[in-house]
């Protein structure tokens, strides 16, 4: 490909897990491509022999009060209200932040990957509508993902144990590395949880547990979630992009900050890309392609500054986060939870509910609610703690005994979000970011579907703790469900978990992006991240992000796809 007239065969809009993966399946069809990313570059170097860097460190203060990975909320503001009704905004600053550099979002993640299930693809056909809710079937099943959730495990390097989990779907063959040691305090907590009746399981994470890929095994640091790996045993984005690096077809441009799609004459199809550079001068790198990736917030943000790819009126809406809801406990006794992968552990019963679980959803006035995958994790940093511990006499007490960190034990469960049209990312009238562009703006309310299914499974995670020996439990939500409190983490979610901004469906009127992600008003553009996601379901999305990637740029290159049956 990669005609005279066109600085590559593809330009590709972000460097992270969606992104990655375009580059990885593009170069290895022959393509071109030119990724350009607005933050930095803490990953790997960016010419032969392409050696991974050596920026990364176990340090609380770099990553989570100094905004290491980026962005920076004073220069990057994002904005945040629960509706209309709160003016221009409630909060401007740090919402939702996921790291901007290369790699992207995954990079300070913890990398946990499970796969969605059969029925997650068939929400509303499975269990009926939810008033208030803008519920849909995706336009494609399980089993036209499957052999992509193969690959991309394959291609992320993940670890896990095929059928201990009574709930998920049919898989074509095993995980490529077995779990890793499993962390002292979830093996209390899995064996509670194994004593009441559920089913806790090894996570699958993308965490290397014997070399693989040219990458260390994992050592057990403790600082994987909002922690870049010293050693690069998490995998994901790195390993895609090196791959892309290595074919001699890809080049990476950090501190490329994608300000306009630029189309043809006719407005069909997309012929460049505009971006500043590190000191703000202009640039065009033109494609017979063009791949979104900047993820659920940055995506539809791009797009509704140039005002194109929306006939449907439907860019920035639906979003959704995952409803989370933390159940805490403290122990009388060390649960070292400063040494592992942040989580080795999850249950999946609260996302199939039963009868009774469904006439609890009936005695709340919904016909049914799902619940989340459950993790099982270790409590926050020393820093942290410190800055949670009141000043005074007590302090250092309360840091010997550390009930907030080295004897803590959380429970968090990834509570499946309803997607609402009213729920959504636009540009703010009047404040702008450090390159003069308008800030993102998120308008969120959860629906009482959230509430319910929290308010519904918080005491039976409560009971696990005491079942385990915990001394006392403390359940809380993000966000708060008290709609006069900003709660114990103020009013936007925390989770980075954001996805649904340009659905995808098979009508133009109704959806932004086709089964394959292409744009239906854009005939060679597509989106690979977690924007197009129709419903939010119960688990972590990033391996499900780059399954769909792979599926939209192996059709974007013209490689057919494979189908299994379970």
């Amino acid at each position: 490909m990669n005609p005279s007239s066109h600085d590559a065969d593809a330009v590709i809009v972000g460097s992270g897990p969606g992104g990655a993966t375009a580059a990885d399946v593009l170069t290895a069809a022959g393509w071109s491509v030119i990724v350009l990313e607005k933050g930095r570059n803490h990953l790997l170097d960016l010419e032969p022999p392409y050696e991974l860097k050596g920026d990364f460190s176990n340090d609380e203060i770099k990553f989570t009060r100094r905004h290491f990975l980026g962005p920076d909320p004073l220069l990057e503001p994002r904005a945040f209200r629960r509706s209309d009704a709160d003016g221009d905004h409630l909060l401007l600053g740090e919402v939702n932040n996921l790291p901007s550099g290369v790699g992207g979002g995954a990079v300070h993640a913890d990398a946990k990957m499970p796969r969605f299930r059969e029925l997650d693809f068939r929400l509303l056909s499975e269990r009926g509508p939810i008033d208030g809710a803008d519920l849909d079937d995706w336009p494609l099943d399980y089993a036209e993902l499957e052999p992509c959730y193969a690959e991309a495990e394959r291609l992320v390097g993940v670890a896990g144990e095929a059928g201990v989990n009574p709930y998920e779907s049919w898989r074509s063959g095993p995980y490529p590395m077995a779990p890793g040691p499993d962390m002292y305090g979830a093996i209390l907590s899995a064996e509670a949880a194994t004593r009441m009746g559920y089913h806790p399981y090894r996570a699958p994470t993308g965490i290397n547990t014997t070399d693989y890929d040219g990458r260390p095994s994992c050592n057990n640091c403790g600082f994987c979630g909002q922690y870049g790996c010293p050693i690069h045993a998490k995998g994901d984005a790195v390993a895609s992009l090196r791959r892309a690096l290595r074919s001699g077809r890809c080049e990476i441009r950090p501190r490329a900050m994608a300000t306009e799609v630029v189309l043809d004459e006719a407005g069909r199809r997309a012929r460049a890309v505009r971006y500043l550079d590190a000191v703000g001068d202009g640039h065009e790198v033109t494609a017979a392609h063009v791949v979104l990736a900047g993820g659920a917030f940055e995506t539809p943000r791009l797009l509704l500054r140039g005002g194109i790819a929306n006939s449907s009126g439907l860019v920035g809406r639906y979003l959704m986060f995952h409803f989370q809801t933390y159940v805490a406990a403290s122990f009388p006794f060390s649960l070292h939870p400063n040494r592992g992968r942040t989580v080795t552990h999850h249950h999946d019963d609260f996302v199939a509910p039963n009868a009774e679980d469904l006439a609890a959803a009936r005695q709340a006035g919904l016909p049914w609610f799902s619940g989340g995958t459950v993790e099982h994790g270790g409590g926050t940093g020393p820093i942290t703690e410190a800055l949670n511990c009141p000043p005074g006499p007590l302090h250092k007490e309360l840091m010997r005994s550390s009930m907030l960190r080295d004897r803590l034990w959380v429970f968090t469960m990834q509570g499946e979000d309803m997607p609402q049209a009213v729920n959504r990312v636009d540009l703010h009238p009047s404040a702008r970011d450090v390159h003069g562009l308008p800030a993102g703006r998120v308008t969120y309310s959860p629906h009482r579907h959230e509430i319910a299914a929290s308010a519904y499974w918080g005491p039976k995670l409560e009971a696990i703790h005491i079942e385990a020996g915990a001394s006392w439990t403390a359940t809380t939500t993000s966000p708060p469900t008290d709609r006069d409190s900003a709660g114990a983490m103020g009013w936007a979610p925390v989770s980075r978990h954001v996805m649904g901004t340009c659905r995808m469906g098979t009508d133009p009127r109704t959806s932004v992006v086709d089964a394959h992600g292409r744009f239906h008003d854009v005939e060679n553009m597509i989106c690979a991240d977690s924007s197009v996601f129709v419903t939010s379901s119960g688990y972590n999305p990033t391996l499900t992000i780059v399954a769909l990637a792979i599926r939209a740029s192996r059709a974007l290159a013209g490689i057919q796809p494979e189908r299994r049956a379970g």
